[in-house]
């Protein structure tokens, strides 16, 4: 998974009144949890945006001024409730060895038989949450729709990957295409209706042993 640096301070005090005078510098109070101990530290708003206003899920590597260097997730944010300013930011800590837990986002491939059939793609889970180390976490899950047809579902048992453990239940549809009143039916659905048919006449016309009697 790809990682974002942010630039950072620590910082000596976290009371009301310091915070607030790095919120009116421009800089974001920030906390990283799963150490020893919590770490506070503080980074200029604007380090934020590659992290936050983005559909994709990047790591972070946090550089403080000491030169130590945190590897971390996003764990919480908080926004202003009028302007949207970022008031703060939790940060979790990655360790090579420690797997981790995070929502990655599904990214569709191909192109649906059954929508071009007109049929409707219902797509409910956008961000699958994923349990693995960190140098395993994939950047995208990619889903191949390409021979989705009207009625089909793909589970997200379908999804599993050595690399990583998808926290969903079994029978959890990531991707389904649905009948609508536009959809006409496709050449595969004929074909076996034709099929059907013709199997259905050559027995017709058979006699029954007991007609034969």
């Amino acid at each position: 998974m790809k990682s974002i640096t942010i630039n950072g301070s620590k910082r000596e005090s976290v009371g009301k009144v310091a915070t607030k005078a790095l919120r009116n510098a421009g800089k974001v109070p920030c906390v990283i949890y799963g150490g020893e101990k919590p770490l506070h530290f503080s980074a200029d708003e604007l380090a934020f945006s590659k992290l936050v206003y983005t559909p994709n899920v990047y790591t972070a590597t946090i550089e403080l001024e000491s030169g130590e260097k945190l590897a971390a997730i996003l764990q919480d944010i908080q926004f202003h409730p009028v302007t949207d300013k970022i008031l703060h930011v939790d940060f979790f800590q990655l360790f090579d060895d420690k797997e981790v837990t995070m929502e990655i986002p599904v990214k569709l491939v191909g192109t649906s038989p059954g929508v071009i059939a007109g049929g409707n793609l219902r797509f409910p889970y956008r961000k699958l949450k994923v349990k693995a180390v960190p140098a395993n976490l994939p950047d995208f899950i990619n889903v191949d729709i390409s021979k989705v047809k009207i009625g089909d579902k793909i589970y997200v048992t379908a999804l599993q990957n050595d690399a990583y453990s998808i926290l969903h239940p079994d029978n959890t549809v990531v991707v389904q295409v649905r009948m609508s009143r536009l959809s006409v039916p496709s050449a595969d659905d004929d074909d076996d209706d034709d099929d059907t048919t013709a199997e259905g006449e050559e027995v017709a016309g058979e006699e029954t042993p007991a007609a034969a009697e």
